[in-house]
């Protein structure tokens, strides 16, 4: 009959991860627009799980899931166009069905297949009535962009999944407690993924911190931040330095040729002296707030990494003391910050207030900004 084949669209499916899931307010809303568009009493987002019917969304059907047996979306997803199905009262092949002699008592029918993204049919976009009905060929066309529209969403749901997995990979898992300091960080993607990531690791004399802020927004940013943060992690034993230059060396040779660099702050914090030993690749948005009320700028003259010039990175020192606080952010914040006083903005939001506090204080400004940029910051107060 065709070339269906059941047990790859079945893997395709389960791939997706959308089997059993909450309502997607996406998805709804096509549904939605389609009983409006073509006024039938009956509309399902159809996906085909082995034996049963699952509707992703439906209006009118009563339940979200069915038996796959006798189901007219089964016959529509071995074929590559449209099914319509005028009177299945009277079409020879659906006269008899259950569907047709018993509730819902379909007479009119109307499915397009619905493919994963390798192209595997998974399910349908179907409109029905229990009047017999025809669509007009302007009416086909609308039923199958409304399919494909749908195909979209259920990919960017899947996508987003996996955005998540590598969103979680971009910070810590939970924040190290350590005597004698306070720590607290927090990240605002702009988008599904942010391009920052950072990193806070217990190290045998301390913790080993890193704020990064990839050029770009989005997925590939993204991946190349979650690169970097598993390069600098197996570089953990190296000193600062040893490691920053090698993951630009790394990163330059996978990426030099399409013009994508990274800005990083990557350090070690002895935690017995307070002793900070750090390498600044461009980053410049690492400041020490002294407890005498001064600030000190953590920098050094490094370029960002990726960029395939012979850079030197450097080293550099500062020593944090009771009441001491480091900030570190991703140039995210700058956006955030009032341009006529950025010095004061700053001073209002990390001097002599809670780590937890700030960063929060941090986040609300960036929810609140329109296209705001990926903004990240980490937070370590010595404790007085």
């Amino acid at each position: 009959m065709d070339s269906y084949d059941e047990a790859s669209s079945q893997r395709a499916l389960e791939q997706l991860n959308v089997l059993d899931t909450l309502p997607d307010e996406r998805v709804d809303r096509v549904t939605r627009l389609a009983q409006e568009l073509f006024q039938v009493p009956m509309v399902s987002v159809t996906l085909l799980d082995k034996d049963r019917q699952w509707r992703m969304s439906e209006i009118g059907l009563g339940g979200r899931e069915a038996g796959r047996e006798h189901a007219f979306c089964d016959v529509t997803v071995r074929q590559p166009n449209t099914l319509i199905v005028e009177d299945a009262s009277q079409d020879e092949h659906f006269h008899d069905n259950p569907f047709v002699t018993g509730d819902p008592h379909l007479r009119f029918y109307a499915g397009h297949p619905l493919r994963a993204p390798g192209g595997e049919p998974i399910g349908t976009l179907c409109i029905m009535d229990s009047a017999t009905r025809s669509l007009d060929t302007r009416q086909q066309a609308l039923l199958q962009d409304l399919a494909q529209w749908v195909q979209t969403e259920i990919a960017r749901r899947a996508e987003l999944d996996d955005l998540e997995l590598i969103q979680r990979a971009q910070c810590p898992r939970k924040l190290p407690r350590i005597p004698g300091y306070t720590v607290a960080s927090g990240a605002k993607p702009a988008r599904a993924i942010s391009g920052d990531f950072h990193d806070l690791q217990l190290t045998a004399d301390g913790l080993r911190m890193t704020v990064a802020d990839v050029m770009g927004k989005g997925l590939g940013p993204g991946i190349v931040a979650a690169g970097l943060r598993s390069t600098l992690r197996a570089l953990g034993q190296r000193p600062p330095v040893e490691a920053m230059t090698e993951a630009d060396r790394l990163l330059a040779e996978d990426l030099g040729d399409i013009d994508i660099f990274v800005t990083a702050f990557h350090g070690d914090l002895n935690t017995s002296t307070g002793t900070l030993r750090f390498v600044d690749a461009g980053h410049n948005l690492g400041v020490l707030f002294r407890a005498s009320g001064n600030q000190h700028r953590a920098r050094t003259s490094g370029l960002p990494l990726g960029m395939g010039l012979a850079s030197e990175h450097e080293e550099a020192v500062v020593h944090m003391e009771p009441g001491d606080t480091f900030v570190c952010s991703s140039d995210g914040l700058l956006d955030l910050l009032d341009l006529d006083d950025p010095t004061g903005d700053v001073e209002r939001i990390f001097r002599d207030v809670e780590p937890a506090d700030a960063v929060e204080t941090v986040l609300d400004l960036a929810r609140a900004a329109k296209d705001a940029d990926d903004v990240t910051v980490v937070i370590i107060r010595r404790d007085a």
